[in-house]
């Protein structure tokens, strides 16, 4: 299994409807993958087109727990006094970049369309967006020095552990053994 980062490019949204006649819309959006959610800021501005130009990560692993790899892209209007209300959402699958991301150590979807549907399916606008996976990489670094004390300390102990042992073996017998050597008696 490897574990890495999926980030989403948020680029834009474009010819957004909203569900009320009166009033503008401040959208922003909400992505789901895996039961983890990101937020992007709401463009109070942007109406109809926003532009929200936002990177949004998730923890990735591939292959994990279940098999819903696609993102959950849902489109909201902010609401001052009410809750907010539902604009529509896309479905974007990452099954096949999480496999490339594991291949080749990175994948990417270029900033692509994807159409914004509500309820009944409907076309409710559209939004630009970019996805790319990466596998974390660790790497650990020691300087010489401590590398070096590990390496005595491995060896120190290796070293005593057997010698320990062969003296607890070697109990038992007729004389005395330490580490192997008998000692002889003399009368």
């Amino acid at each position: 299994m490897a574990v890495g980062i999926l980030e989403v490019d948020l680029i834009s949204g474009k010819g957004l409807k909203r569900s009320e006649f009166f009033g503008k819309i401040d959208p922003y959006v909400e992505i789901h993958y895996k039961g983890q959610t990101r937020k992007s800021s709401v463009d109070k501005d942007g109406g109809r087109n926003p532009t929200w130009n936002e990177k949004l990560k998730w923890r990735a692993e591939f292959p994990g727990s279940g098999g819903d790899y696609k993102l959950i892209v849902k489109v909201m209007d902010h609401d001052t006094f009410s809750a907010d209300d539902p604009i529509g959402e896309a479905t974007i699958y990452v099954k096949e970049l999480l496999e490339m991301g594991v291949e080749k150590g990175t994948a990417e979807l270029r900033p692509t369309k994807y159409n914004v549907v509500d309820t009944d399916l409907s076309f409710v606008g559209e939004i630009l967006l970019g996805v790319s996976y990466s596998v974390m990489v660790i790497t650990l670094s020691f300087s010489l020095s401590t590398f070096s004390s590990f390496i005595y300390h491995l060896i120190v102990s290796s070293f005593s552990f057997i010698f320990i042992g062969n003296i607890q073996q070697d109990r038992g017998m007729d004389g005395e053994e330490f580490g192997g050597w008998k000692h002889s008696q003399f009368d």
